[in-house]
């Protein structure tokens, strides 16, 4: 892991409509780590995600990726610039082919054929069911080319938005140990709601409470803070 951030989310405050979502959220994320937003449901981890990609663009405060701000750019220059999104529920293209779900992902013509080999390192069970359509996979496997598309383009950074969210804990196993594989070719910063999981998997946490960024540190340091798990990870 490195010291150099590739990312940067300074105070940002982000509004839905009237509804003052975020309200003030801090988030650094140093290259080559696994950082994760943890907290109850409703406290505006999705949207902030949502907020670094451009789909819901802050109001205020500062989005700094590779030392570019992103502010008032589009979603689609945005993800040009090199960074993936996963977004929960997947959101694949349920009538393609897995081969055509990955095609239409490229920016550069041949991303695909590039990129094909780590993928498919990753996740052979995509290779095996190249010419299945998105309706006729598992819900894991819809995860593991959710993922995948967001790796066709050469991405820095990765936010993978809830990816054990419906699996089941074999399936889950599989995902998470392929998110650590990848993490040593990009970046990732996820949501994921199970903190076991969690746990497991990242190095460095941000809890978001009602909004708010209220903590950061080392995951690994967290597990045994009993106080702030009950405080802010516990259902209230």
């Amino acid at each position: 892991m490195s010291d150099v951030n590739v990312l940067e989310v300074n105070d940002i405050h982000t509004y839905i409509g009237q509804y003052h979502i975020l309200q003030g959220v801090s988030v650094e994320v140093p290259k080559g780590s696994i950082t994760v937003l943890l907290g109850r449901n409703g406290a505006g981890k999705t949207t902030t995600l949502k907020s670094i990609i451009g789909l819901t663009p802050p109001r205020t405060g500062k989005v700094i990726f590779e030392g570019q701000d992103v502010h008032g750019r589009r979603s689609f220059e945005i993800a040009a610039m090199g960074i993936g999104y996963v977004p929960e529920h997947r959101a694949i293209f349920r009538d393609l082919s897995v081969q055509e779900n990955l095609k239409i992902a490229e920016q550069q013509k041949d991303d695909l054929e590039k990129r094909s080999g780590m993928i498919f390192d990753l996740f052979p069970d995509l290779k095996r069911f190249i010419d299945f359509r998105g309706d006729q996979l598992s819900g894991g496997q819809q995860q593991m080319l959710a993922i995948a598309r967001a790796l066709v383009p050469d991405n820095r950074l990765l936010l993978i938005d809830e990816p054990s969210e419906g699996l089941a804990p074999v399936i889950i196993d599989g995902l998470m140990d392929a998110i650590r594989q990848l993490s040593a070719e990009t970046t990732v910063l996820l949501v994921e709601q199970n903190f076991i999981i969690a746990s497991r998997l990242a190095e460095r946490y941000v809890i978001i409470e009602e909004g708010r960024s209220v903590k950061t540190g080392m995951t690994v340091d967290l597990i045994d803070d009993q106080e702030t798990i009950q405080r802010y990870l516990q259902a209230a």
